[in-house]
């Protein structure tokens, strides 16, 4: 068993059960653990290294984002454990969170929701609360939840709570007279604390690796900024905004596409030749492309095409956030630069896994992020360092 599975691995099956959400960093191995306890609880057998399931096990279903299950990230775990969707004898699914409604109505089987998606309350909170009545299920996740609104979902799911509503009414005071919903205080959150640490199942995962993040400060065109701020005008579209995202996007890109960002890019390159740049927008990609990289090969994963990440000795890896946040990974380099901000703390630390794995060759990681000292880049950074997501209608209403 210790080839498959480390021994903080196996602690972490010993603790898990029905509905608890399996919370591992990035690439501490929380897939092939999960597996593990799936066959542990199906009575499954380990001899001489291969694993046998009872005739009577239940169906699998693993419910995972969508660029997971089109790489077949799944697939190359679930062959250690000799399963194969559509092959073996116990029925497997793998599918994604977009076709979660597909499954409303099975029952009696074992579900593995991976990259909790169920913090809001929308149809796959719904569908997920239907599907945890009547099967047995995990969760696996990098973030659980950085606030007592984001565990509502699994909290009803093992009956703690009957509805949001009876949550809001035992836990939550909000602010009155508000634009926004935003709480004032919490009530009881000792009982809180307690769910909480039922449900929560660690991988302690020791790391070999040492993070360094650094701030690099680039310009931007502060007069620019600011007339768009005040007149709510778009100087490239002319015409007025007509919502918080326009102007948000508009600011953003009058930082982003300052001439001191590309030349921020190119000294990290020329310190690093093999390197990962993580940008949000197709004009970024146009500018990233244009750059004189010194003759590096040049690849990307984005919406446009999704190349491997070069062999050779110097290369720049354009990737999307959207597309290349997850389900792949680098143990070729010891850097990623991030052209601009996300707005999502749970999108960049998946981005920064994607070079941080058990099997990379490197102790040291390097992450430099580009920003500027304009408001909306400021805003979005200090979300970030707090653990939060960035909230477009908030900043510019404060604005």
């Amino acid at each position: 068993m210790t080839d498959i599975l480390s021994r903080e691995q196996v602690e972490a099956v010993n603790k898990m059960h029905n509905g608890c959400i399996l919370n591992g960093g990035v690439g501490s191995g929380k897939s092939r653990t999960a597996l593990y306890y799936y066959f542990k609880e199906q009575g499954g057998r380990f001899d001489s290294k291969l694993f046998t399931f009872p005739k009577n096990s239940k169906s699998l279903y693993i419910i995972t984002t969508a660029k997971k299950r089109d790489s077949l990230e799944w697939e190359k775990e679930l062959a250690l454990f000799l399963l194969y969707p559509e092959e073996s004898e116990n029925k497997v699914v793998v599918d994604s969170w977009n076709n979660i409604k597909k499954y409303k109505d099975i029952r009696n089987a074992f579900f593995i929701f991976d990259e909790d998606h169920v913090t809001g309350y929308g149809e796959w909170t719904k569908t997920f609360l239907k599907i945890t009545k009547w099967n047995k299920w995990i969760i696996l996740s990098a973030t659980p939840g950085d606030k007592w609104e984001d565990y509502i979902p699994v909290f009803i799911a093992n009956g703690f709570y009957h509805s949001k509503g009876e949550f809001e009414a035992e836990h939550i005071v909000y602010e009155p007279f508000v634009k926004f919903k935003k709480v004032r205080r919490y009530l009881n959150t000792g009982r809180l604390v307690r769910l909480r640490r039922k449900i929560l199942v660690d991988i302690p995962y020791k790391k070999h690796t040492i993070a360094h993040h650094e701030d690099v400060w680039v310009d931007y065109d502060m007069f620019l900024y600011k007339r768009t701020l005040k007149d709510r005008w778009d100087p490239y579209e002319q015409e007025p905004f007509t919502s918080a995202s326009g102007l948000c996007y508009c600011l953003r890109k009058i930082c982003n596409t300052d001439e001191s960002r590309q030349e921020a890019a190119l000294k990290v390159f020329a310190e690093h030749p093999k390197l990962i740049i993580f940008y949000n927008f197709d004009y970024e990609r146009d500018i990233l492309y244009s750059l004189d990289w010194s003759d590096a090969e040049i690849a990307e994963l984005s919406g446009h095409a999704h190349k491997p990440v070069p062999e050779s000795s110097s290369w720049v890896y354009l990737v999307q956030y959207n597309a290349g946040k997850e389900a792949w990974n680098c143990t070729k380099t010891d850097t990623i630069l991030f052209f601009s901000q996300n707005y999502s703390y749970k999108d960049l630390v998946q981005s920064c896994g994607r070079i941080d794995r058990r099997d990379t060759p490197y102790k040291d990681l390097y992450y430099y992020h580009l920003h500027s000292h304009s408001s909306i880049d400021i805003a979005i950074l200090k979300a970030l360092k707090n653990k939060k997501n960035f909230n477009e209608g908030k900043f510019v209403y404060a604005e």
